[in-house]
């Protein structure tokens, strides 16, 4: 009777603990700033580069864009972004992150800014398997009231967008295959590719916790 009971004892607290944690995964993002906000238009600034690949940030920022276009936002020219800073004499991504909200609104008319950040840029070797990956961060804040409107991340391998290369032969022939998808990584700039599913991944508008439609949207606040 005590082992009965035991196991029905162990089976209710496995179930609970199931429910409890489906509840947590389905915890949505509070979207009541961003709905107060509505903006319309967004300026994009470089990301701040946490990796050693120093083509990074305008690898990962000139894949921006695009999403937040299709996701029914205006965006602001990321060439006419980057000019402005460059007139003003800055050029790394964390100084030009530093720039207050007002005075960013004052200079572009923006109703709000991305800050991007990127953390995993470039081939990563792993003995016996190479693969190009791109992970990278995001926050859009209103530039009226410096409010935090949404963040998420995003994370994207060339596994996911590359082609297969397979050279055979046991071990000696995975250590080989490793070693040309790393160079071949190299010499394509695969980080590119992976950079715009990664963006897109991480600027993914809609529910449950990606960003809300945009004006220019068909879809705008069905959300």
């Amino acid at each position: 009777m005590f082992k009965f009971s035991a196991l029905r004892l162990m089976a209710a607290l496995s179930t609970l603990a199931l429910l409890t944690a489906c509840v947590t995964t389905a915890q949505h993002v509070d979207y009541t700033a961003f709905k107060n906000s509505r903006p319309r238009s967004i300026l994009v600034l470089p990301p701040v580069n946490e990796t050693t690949d120093v083509t990074a940030t305008y690898g990962v920022l000139s894949q921006l864009t695009m999403p937040l276009a299709e996701a029914g936002y205006y965006v602001v020219p990321v060439a006419v972004m980057d000019e402005t800073f460059r007139q003003n004499g800055l050029t790394a991504a964390a100084e030009i992150q530093s720039v207050s909200p007002a005075k960013l609104r004052e200079i572009f008319g923006a109703d709000a800014v991305l800050y991007p950040k990127v953390t995993q840029y470039g081939s990563v070797y792993q003995v016996v398997d190479s693969t190009t990956v791109v992970a990278a961060s995001a926050k859009l804040v209103d530039l009226k009231t410096g409010d935090v409107l949404w963040q998420g991340s995003g994370r994207a391998t060339g596994k996911e967008v590359g082609t297969n290369i397979n050279v055979g032969g046991g071990l000696v022939g995975m250590l080989v295959q490793a070693a040309v998808k790393q160079a071949a990584h190299s010499l394509t700039d695969e980080s590119r590719d992976v950079a715009a599913l990664t963006s897109s991944r991480l600027l993914n508008a809609g529910p449950p916790n990606g960003l809300l439609y945009g004006p220019r949207s068909p879809r705008f606040g069905t959300d």
